[in-house]
This record gives structure tokens, sequence and C-alpha cells, in this order.
């Protein structure tokens, strides 16, 4: 967690220094790649510079680049391709304490889908939750390291104790706080299946008064009174 958290900062942060800033949003607003020419003068800087912090952009994944000939031609003597920049479709969020309302949205617009297909809306969102913790199981690099280092990945920064694993973050926040029955709900539903699918039958989920972390806290099956 703390890893994945340092490297999203560190992305973030590259957006710290102003003319960086200024190239990113320039390339970002240009309807296509941008060479180091044109983003040096789109920005006034000079081409030194610019080459410098776009290439700074690439290394930390907000641009990507593309070799294109400018000129049109072809064949022998139209020059090397000029190495073109656009902003990468990768999404940085970074947020303190950890949220994750894209989960939220997914799950959420996963299970309107289905009831206007004709599930009923409560199937419809169990369906929807467990759909998005198999997304995770088997999607995710950390789900191979155990149902502990997923949980961290999305946020619920776990601690073992005696009542079991206690998840000491609400990753979906304001949206729990002001739709409670409904987000609690989806998340018991969702944390239970990534806790079958990850876990195996090591762990139960199970609801607990909502209070400053999550909802749901994780069992031994036994001690959940689970077979």
């Amino acid at each position: 967690m703390d890893e994945a958290f340092g490297r999203r900062v560190t992305r973030l942060g590259a957006l710290a220094d102003p003319v960086r800033r200024q190239l990113y949003r320039f390339v970002a607003e240009q309807p296509g790649a941008v060479s180091r020419d044109q983003a040096a003068s789109g920005v006034e800087v000079p081409r030194h510079t610019a080459k410098f912090h776009l290439d700074r952009l690439v290394e930390e994944g907000l641009l990507v680049t593309e070799f294109k000939r400018l000129t049109g031609r072809t064949g022998p003597g139209a020059g090397r391709p000029a190495k073109l920049y656009r902003r990468s479709g990768r999404e940085v969020v970074v947020s303190v304490p950890s949220r994750r309302y894209d989960l939220a949205g997914q799950v959420l617009a996963d299970a309107v889908e289905r009831n206007l297909a004709g599930t009923p809306m409560p199937d419809a969102l169990q369906d929807a939750a467990d759909g998005a913790a198999r997304s995770v199981a088997e999607e995710w690099p950390a789900a191979r390291e155990g149902l502990g280092a997923t949980l961290a990945m999305l946020g619920y920064e776990p601690r073992e104790s005696d009542a079991g694993i206690v998840l000491r973050n609400c990753p979906f926040g304001r949206l729990a706080a002001e739709h409670r029955d409904l987000v609690c709900g989806v998340n018991h539903a969702f944390v239970a299946a990534l806790a079958r699918r990850v876990g195996g039958d090591q762990m139960a989920a199970e609801p607990v008064a909502p209070g400053r972390g999550c909802c749901v806290v994780l069992r031994g099956a036994e001690a959940a009174g689970v077979s």
C-alpha cells in the first residue's frame, strides 16, 4: 500500500513545477500529439527546457510518446520521425485518507444496468458487488499476495486484532455518510465476496456498527459461525 501510494504521490508531485504543469496542460488541451517545438512555443520556454520537462512527465506516466513524420513525406530523404507527446490515459488520484469512489460508482452503475434488464435491485446490487470482487481477485496483482494486501491496496487499512481483521478506513467516505444503508450494504457484499475469492473459506465478513472505520470486520470462519 505504501509503495503504491508513494508512486501516485510522485506522479502528482511531478506537476508541482510550474513549467511542467504548463506543459502538461498545453499538451492535454491539444486535439492531437504535439512536438517539443510546439510545446516549447506554446508555453514560451526554450526547446531544451521543454524536452527535459516533457520527458519527466513521460517517466511519471502522465504523458505518452509516439513518432511521426510531420512533413507528410515518406521514403528516402523524408527525414527522421519526430517525437510527439500526448496525454496518457492513466488516471492518478491521491486522497488522504484513501477513497475509492470509482469502485462504488462501478458497482452502482453495474447494479442499475442489471436492474434495467429485469433483475430486482437487491439481487442486482449483490451480483454487481460480487462481479467487482471477481474483477479485483482476477486482475489485481495484490490479490496474489493475499486478502490483507488486497484490502490494503483498496484503502481499507486492515489491521489484525483479537476481533479479527479490523478495517480502519472506509474507502467510500462521504458517500457512505450520506447513503449509509445503501453503501454499507454494498460494501459488506463486496468485502464478503472478496474474502471468499481471495481468502478462501478462512475469513467471513460481518457487519458492525458504523464508526470511524469500515462497517465490516473480518473474522475467522469458525468464530463467525461459518462451517
